[in-house]
């Protein structure tokens, strides 16, 4: 979504305006030729050797998808357990098992924004990275399968639909970008079916998936072929950042100079931090008020998306995930200017308590009056993650590195 929104007083077209100077007003994530500020621009710039960081950003980066399509391969045997014996026990099973998935997926979100495997663009072939298949939303639920008052809405109770994967992607997001028919989030409908009621996930009945009735088989072959198209772009990113591999994305990366490499390590995460979580996501549901406009609406996990993409920041800067802990940005911050690797962990720190203060489903936030305790700190949330950004900007300019943060419009 690019779309500019006013709630409870605050404009989100001024909170994006105050990105970075180096913003622009078009799509700046798209043909970069060079994160590196030039000399006039740049001014001084200390002398630093990053490389060691980069390197463990590359370890890191690989380490978290690895983890990530483990745990798609995990969410794919549960639906597989599910499809041969539904029951209530088998659809929590995989229930528990998406939520599982979307902790390792959401800290992958530090690795967008820079045209890397998960979202570049050829503007050649019209070759997409396979973040939109994987997270697009917000989804129109009636595009997939049945909703309250429309039993036969969907590709699922279409019968003049073959579905395969290639039908599947053919119709993704056509005519309107919420007809989403991929992904977590198709998953997720799938699993809890539409959320109606403001204080609790949804609650699709197991029953959905018995074999034989009705559209159900459909229904399954549709939730199986999802699922494998899941796994298989998780594999594909898996690959692209194996630095074992010399033609790998992965190999590409360590060979950046180390402006090149630090200027699309802080454009990511300056992005997601201030454009993608505290505009996209959260001051666009604010204003709506509309848990369509809830990221994880149907299993209410919504908060748990804030959290760990804001954890994927923190793994960044302090270069550790999972097994991966070796040289971050704080290191190299901390050695060239001391305060600012503070100011960075303050930063870190407050927008950390700010979410951890949001302890209610999200979309009874969305439905809260204007000038709600909860309100207010969903708002609190969006100023932290507003400032945490503007530090990430400033370590760009000590580095003399471009961060380019979108201004939406």
């Amino acid at each position: 979504m690019k779309k500019a929104y006013l709630y409870a007083g605050i404009s989100c077209i001024a909170l994006a305006l105050a990105s970075a100077s180096y913003a622009s007003q078009s799509d700046p994530i798209r043909n970069i030729s060079s994160y590196a500020l030039d000399k006039d621009a740049a001014g001084y710039i200390p002398d630093y050797d990053a490389y060691p960081v980069i390197a463990n950003y590359a370890a890191l980066v690989a380490e978290n998808y690895k983890q990530s399509l483990l745990d798609a391969k995990d969410l794919q045997a549960a639906i597989g357990n599910l499809l041969d014996k539904p029951s209530e026990n088998t659809l929590n099973a995989a229930r528990n098992a998406w939520l599982n998935a979307r902790t390792s997926y959401l800290q992958t979100e530090a690795f967008r924004f820079y045209e890397g495997p998960i979202d570049f663009v050829d503007e050649k072939t019209g070759e997409e990275g396979p973040e939109g298949r994987l997270n697009a939303w917000p989804l129109n639920e009636g595009f997939i399968d049945y909703v309250e008052g429309n039993p036969k809405a969907g590709i699922i109770n279409d019968t003049s639909i073959e579905i395969t994967a290639t039908s599947i992607r053919e119709n993704d997001q056509v005519e309107d970008e919420a007809d989403v028919t991929t992904g977590f989030h198709a998953i997720e409908f799938l699993l809890w079916g539409q959320d109606m009621n403001p204080t609790s996930p949804g609650d699709r009945p197991y029953t959905d998936f018995v074999p034989g009735k009705d559209n159900n088989d459909r229904r399954r072959l549709y939730l199986q072929t999802i699922t494998e198209m899941l796994v298989a772009d998780l594999d594909w990113l898996a690959t692209a950042w194996n630095a074992s591999d010399p033609d790998s994305y992965a190999a590409k990366f360590k060979s950046y100079s180390d402006r090149e490499a630090l200027g699309r390590i802080l454009t990511s995460l300056a992005t997601l931090s201030e454009f993608e979580l505290a505009l996209e996501r959260i001051a666009t549901s604010l204003d709506s008020g509309d848990q369509e406009d809830e990221q994880s609406c149907f299993s209410d996990n919504t908060l748990n998306d804030i959290i760990f993409d804001q954890r994927g920041i923190r793994n960044v800067y302090f270069g550790s995930y999972g097994n991966v802990n070796g040289a971050g940005l704080n290191d190299l911050i901390g050695d060239l200017a001391p305060d600012l690797n503070d100011r960075m962990i303050a930063a870190l720190n407050q927008a950390d308590a700010a979410i951890s203060s949001l302890n209610y489903p999200f979309d009874s936030i969305l439905v809260s009056t204007p000038g709600s305790q909860a309100r207010a700190e969903a708002e609190a949330v969006i100023t932290a993650l507003q400032a945490q950004s503007d530090v990430i900007k400033d370590i760009g300019k000590l580095l003399g590195v471009k961060v380019i943060v979108p201004t939406g419009g």
